[in-house]
């Protein structure tokens, strides 16, 4: 054999066997998935739960027109603070304090009828007296005069004259009780007059102080939609009526937000939050909640679900009150806030990266590939219900559904109370693969690949 036909030979040899093992490696990773994987560990988790809204104060009050009139006298203006009981507004007013002044003299011209009246009481009430006197005297004179006559010792004369003035007496009584009764019919009326023109008097001040408007707490103007001189109206059932100012207690600002139907059941009273204002970026605002609204509210008109007559599957919020800490004076009433409020915190829990939770139905995991039962995949049961679980890589190639139940989440992880141990290997990308990774799939671990932009959830 030639020389140089040895070195080929062996060229070749090499060349073929090096064909050899590529094509096998390649049909061996025929159905190789990659993935990148995570490891259980313990953390501290904190479930958060984010609403957006604006600063209000704790207490305020829209001061309406009670009254249509014109607008007098505006003591105040906006920013101004004020002590309750300090005068506001005032509206026109002539015609109810007339009224007042009328009422206020039938008032005085009904009592002075009813003392008259008493007085009327009192006379007739002793001509009573009196008329009873004379009728006692005369019946006395008229029983001697009778024994007197049956023993014929007087004249049937000064008999008659006994009788008649017994009688006379009888009947003077009888007119003396019924001018007593009409007397106090009298007095009856005027007490009558006097409670109804007191009744007319308190109805016309009602008026009057309606058309005057003062603090019903210390505060500060926070708004003042109206000038002197504008006519103001009452509402009228539907139809809201004018207001004229709003008062607040800026003592106590909270942030009044929004939480979404599904975040609201985690939400309790005295958990911590912490509050931004758009208008101070840099600033952070500790707080606590203080109220959350029992009815759902519609998130494109924030109607009341219970005042809404719609119905449908349109996203409902729950009003939540966040009480602000020591709130600085710049923080005024309708700046943009977010609330971050704390639901739960725990120490050292299992958890997971929350990507790596994913959906599989029962029936779906009955089988592998090539169809045989996988102990992992949980028995009975309806196949189509959904269970939660992650993919856990078992003998460093294949990977394993395994349903967990889970607790608290945090910003990226989630514990997991049930299902997994620590140090426990899981799929955690890329999220395409887990949509469509099957239990039981071949799989290859390489952490160094960089998701890319489509593969996010």
């Amino acid at each position: 054999m030639k020389n140089w036909k040895k070195p080929a030979l062996i060229v070749a040899i090499i060349v073929g066997l090096l064909a050899i093992v590529g094509f096998t490696v390649q049909q061996s990773r025929k159905g190789v998935i990659t993935v990148q994987t995570g490891k259980v560990t313990r953390e501290d988790l904190t479930s958060v739960v984010t609403a957006s809204g604006e600063i209000k104060p704790k207490v305020y009050v829209n001061i309406g027109a009670n009254a249509f009139a014109k607008i007098t006298h505006l003591y105040v203006h906006e920013g101004d603070r004020v002590k309750r009981g300090q005068l506001l507004a005032m509206l026109d007013n002539v015609q109810p304090q007339a009224d007042v002044s009328a009422n206020n003299s039938a008032l005085n011209a009904s009592r002075t009828d009813a003392i008259a009246a008493q007085a009327a009481v009192n006379t007739a009430s002793a001509d009573v007296k009196s008329s009873d006197a004379e009728l006692e005297h005369a019946k006395f004179d008229y029983d001697r005069s009778k024994a007197l006559y049956d023993q014929q010792l007087i004249s049937k004369s000064d008999y008659d004259v006994k009788k008649a003035a017994y009688d006379t007496a009888t009947a003077q009584l009888a007119m003396s009780k019924a001018k007593l009764a009409q007397a106090k019919a009298s007095l009856d009326s005027a007490q009558g007059h006097i409670s109804q023109n007191a009744a007319m008097l308190r109805h016309a001040a009602d008026v009057l102080s309606k058309t005057q408007y003062e603090a019903p707490f210390d505060g500060i103007i926070t708004n003042v939609p109206v000038r002197e001189g504008e006519t103001v109206v009452p509402g009228i059932q539907n139809s809201p009526g004018s207001t004229l100012m709003t008062i607040g207690d800026t003592s106590v600002m909270t942030a009044e937000v929004r939480v979404d139907e599904s975040d609201i059941v985690n939400v309790q009273l005295g958990q911590p939050a912490e509050v931004t204002i758009d208008a101070m970026p840099k600033q952070k605002f500790k707080g606590t909640v203080t109220e959350i609204g029992r009815n759902a509210l519609l998130r494109s008109t924030g109607v009341s679900t219970a005042q809404s007559t719609s119905s449908g599957q349109e996203a409902k919020d729950f009003k939540v009150v966040v009480a602000l800490q020591d709130p600085p004076p710049n923080v005024l009433p309708g700046l943009s806030a977010t609330a971050r409020i704390t639901t739960a915190k725990k120490n050292s829990v299992l958890s997971i990266p929350i990507q790596a939770l994913t959906i599989r139905e029962r029936g779906d995991l009955s089988t592998d590939k090539k169809g045989s039962v996988h102990a992992a995949a949980p028995a009975g049961g309806d196949s189509k219900e959904e269970l939660q679980g992650v993919f856990v890589i078992r003998n460093h190639k294949e990977a394993t559904f395994l349903p967990v139940a889970t607790g608290i989440s945090g910003t990226t992880d989630i514990e997991v109370t049930n299902g997994l141990s620590e140090g426990d290997e899981i799929i955690t990308g890329s999220y395409k693969v887990l949509r469509t990774l099957r239990n039981g799939a071949s799989v290859k671990v390489d952490n160094n690949v960089k998701p890319k932009a489509d593969d996010q959830s």
